[in-house]
């Protein structure tokens, strides 16, 4: 694992080369993988880094997400393990552009809540219900390039990713990150209950006998605690451009 500071140059962006990710140009779809856990700015990098390249943008936090969802949608036991495999199983997952599709549906901020972040920790617990996730996730990207996010895209979903990165942040200020997302939101949580939440899900991810929370060994790492999202946009963009460039 490659541990990445960010240098003076990535605040000003560089513009000297500029890669051609279309289609015509790559001879297999490029497949860049940003995992780390909740609150290192993963997502907005994610998108902003594909928007860049003019490539897919996967969100795969939102599949798990889309499957609490639906399962807090349902009512009854909604961490029962059998019925969130179905519940995983008979969902349908496209890309437009860079939204995700739910069975032809853009569901926004409905799986956002603090009620579907709970639960979608321990939905991704579940083998099972990964194990039907990441085919999918493989069929989307076996169409297209993407630049994909998660918790295990480099080590488990992707291993052969042409670029793998791997973000970080220090717990309080990837908590306060998402207390500003919550801050605005009817019922939002306390930063120390979002803190506390947090504390419990790193633990969760870290040690699930399901593809657990981890730098992959090739992922280059880098500390977002001290940096904007643009300027790590940038670094991220510098490195694929590196890489494509020698390819």
């Amino acid at each position: 694992m490659e541990s990445s500071p960010l240098p003076p140059a990535c605040r000003e962006r560089e513009e000297a080369y500029v890669p051609n990710c279309s289609e015509d140009s790559l001879s297999k779809p490029l497949i860049i993988t940003i995992d780390g856990p909740a609150g290192t700015g993963k997502s907005t990098v994610a998108r902003q880094l594909a928007e860049r390249l003019g490539i897919g943008f996967l969100d795969t936090g939102a599949m798990y997400r889309a499957v609490a969802w639906q399962a807090e949608k349902g009512g009854g036991e909604i961490e029962e393990s059998p019925r969130l495999v179905e519940i995983a199983r008979s969902l349908e997952f496209h890309l437009q552009g860079q939204l995700l599709l739910v069975n032809g549906v853009e569901p926004g901020l409905q799986l956002r809540t603090p009620a579907v972040t709970r639960l979608s920790s321990r939905v991704a617990a579940l083998p099972e219900v990964r194990e039907v996730l990441v085919e999918q996730q493989r069929r989307i990207a076996s169409r297209q390039s993407l630049v994909t996010e998660g918790r295990d895209q480099g080590t488990i979903v992707f291993p052969q990713a042409t670029c793998k990165f791997y973000l970080t942040a220090a717990p309080e200020i990837r908590a306060m990150r998402r207390y500003r997302d919550f801050s605005n939101r009817p019922g939002a949580p306390t930063f120390e209950q979002i803190l506390h939440e947090q504390q419990e899900r790193d633990e969760r991810d870290r040690t699930r006998a399901a593809a657990p929370l981890r730098a992959a060994d090739d992922a280059i790492c880098v500390d977002t605690s001290s940096y904007s999202r643009e300027q790590v946009v940038d670094l991220l963009h510098q490195h694929v451009a590196k890489i494509l460039k020698s390819r």
